[in-house]
């Protein structure tokens, strides 16, 4: 009996340091190379997406995210606390963050699970936002994000969402058009950029007003970081 507990802690030993790092070699492939496929993406009948540096999305879109998704982007660690949340609220007023999720947490989630709200989703999108933190950077975090993220119903990237409903590349969006494009974030499934609702306009218009405030200077950290 004896043998065979320690057979046992053997053998779950072994699993778990081989998915560690199984996982650690994934969070370094993807510093690295594109990500071209995620879960996500291979669960939707349908999907187009185009991969482009950040070097190749307008610095608008990225100000619209930071401005709608995530307002400490560039100095939290991966993670909401209440004293940003509580900072957030007095710089920038009545603007509520649609997303209570970082954009680390959402990257993380995106690129390395399926979709799930179980204490083992959360756990694991915990520990892989604190690898993609420490191992990607900022910047990289961005890049992945802006290319891997649902922006309409199969839809993934900005490239892709730009050519489809503006008929040009995602270097060449506006800041308005970037702040349109981040409205249908919350359910890129059943908005339409071609048909913007009232409340999408309203929160467009929310966002290019905030823009304004919180760049310019971090774009110069994204843009210099890790370089």
């Amino acid at each position: 009996m004896k043998k065979q507990l320690i057979r046992i802690a053997q053998w779950t030993r072994n699993i778990i340091v081989s998915l560690f790092a199984l996982s650690l070699l994934s969070v370094l492939i993807y510093k690295y190379i594109p990500v071209y496929y995620t879960p996500q993406m291979l669960a939707c009948s349908h999907i187009s997406r185009r991969w482009r540096p950040l070097s190749d999305i307008s610095p608008h879109l990225t100000q619209a995210v930071i401005a709608s998704e995530d307002h400490f982007f560039l100095i939290h660690n991966g993670f909401n606390i209440n004293r940003i949340a509580t900072d957030s609220t007095e710089l920038f007023g009545s603007m509520i963050l649609r997303e209570n999720k970082t954009v680390s947490q959402q990257t993380a989630g995106t690129v390395f699970l399926l979709p799930g709200r179980s204490r083992v989703h959360n756990g694991l999108e915990t520990y892989f936002t604190l690898l993609i933190e420490f191992v990607w950077g900022k910047k990289r975090i961005m890049e992945v994000y802006l290319n891997t993220k649902e922006m309409g119903d199969g839809i993934f990237g900005a490239e892709a969402i730009a050519e489809k409903y503006f008929q040009k590349t995602a270097a060449r969006l506006s800041a308005s058009e970037a702040a349109l494009i981040t409205t249908a974030f919350p359910n890129p499934k059943a908005f339409n950029l071609g048909k913007p609702t009232s409340y999408m306009l309203k929160q467009q218009a929310k966002t290019v007003a905030l823009m304004d405030k919180i760049i310019p200077f971090e774009m110069g950290k994204i843009n210099d970081e890790d370089e």
